[in-house]
């Protein structure tokens, strides 16, 4: 196995690991690809790996999707579900389009500002912990529209690399007394359509610099993203229900401290 085939492994892996967890995916692959040298023509292995984890959420979640959307027409609280997650979708289809090259060529070229990102995202998880209200809402189908419309604006500031889709939502969803383990389970509900969206866009706009001349490489990416990211998405509503988000929170700070150390140092 060759040093790239391994450095793709890597990367697919940090990318299941962190995709549905409050850290920043994109944050981590762009500052370790930093740090290792790693670009791929067109970015198609960072496009390519994100799909396997949207299949990955597909398929854990495939039996509540099942559920929810075979019952849509006789349960109010599955219509109110899917309703919710195409309102908080929407606000990230109208920034998204209108500011994707800004996001691709400037924000995404700028390590210093996702590391202190990493560590403002990590501080602000914290103190959400601590001090969100009660939540009044502790199923994910309990989430009421304008809220869900509320979450999906926050969600929009993960567009900045370094913050964190799952991240934001999750704060957005506590603050707005949603419970921890219904925050995650939105969270997770809410990034089906968003990814696969964002990942459906990028394609679009990288369709005539896509390079799949590493094929081996990108496959392997792919299958360690989706194998890792089907076991974080089980692990995680477990453990936020008992331990809650702060373990995050200092994983961001220390990442994005040792990133920015490491970036003033010169490397």
């Amino acid at each position: 196995m060759g040093d790239q085939t391994l450095i793709a492994a890597f990367l697919g892996l940090i990318e299941g690991l962190t995709e549905f967890i409050p850290v920043s995916s994109t944050g981590h692959l762009l500052l370790v690809g930093h740090f290792l040298g790693f670009r791929s023509s067109g970015n198609t292995f960072e496009v390519v790996i994100q799909l396997g984890a949207v299949l990955a959420i597909l398929t854990v979640y495939a039996a509540r999707l099942w559920q929810v959307f075979s019952t849509a027409h006789s349960d109010p609280s599955s219509r109110r579900l899917i309703m919710a997650v195409l309102l908080g979708f929407a606000p990230a289809v109208v920034i998204g389009v209108l500011a994707h090259d800004f996001i691709k060529t400037v924000l995404f070229e700028s390590p210093d500002l996702i590391a202190v990102m990493l560590i403002l995202g990590g501080i602000v998880l914290l103190f959400v912990d601590r001090m969100a209200p009660a939540p009044r809402y502790v199923d994910a189908t309990d989430i009421p529209l304008r809220k869900a419309l509320a979450i999906g604006v926050i969600q929009c500031l993960a567009m900045v690399p370094g913050v964190s889709r799952s991240g934001a939502t999750i704060v957005g969803a506590l603050m707005l007394g949603v419970g921890k383990r219904a925050a995650a389970e939105f969270s997770f509900f809410l990034s089906m359509p968003t990814m696969a969206g964002a990942f459906a866009y990028d394609l679009y706009q990288s369709r005539d610099s896509l390079d799949f001349s590493a094929l081996s490489d990108i496959a392997v990416g792919f299958a360690m993203a989706f194998v890792t990211a089907v076991l974080v998405v089980r692990w995680v509503l477990s453990y936020v229900s008992r331990k809650g988000y702060a373990l995050f929170g200092w994983w961001r700070i220390i990442v994005g401290s040792v990133a920015l150390t490491a970036l003033w140092a010169g490397f």
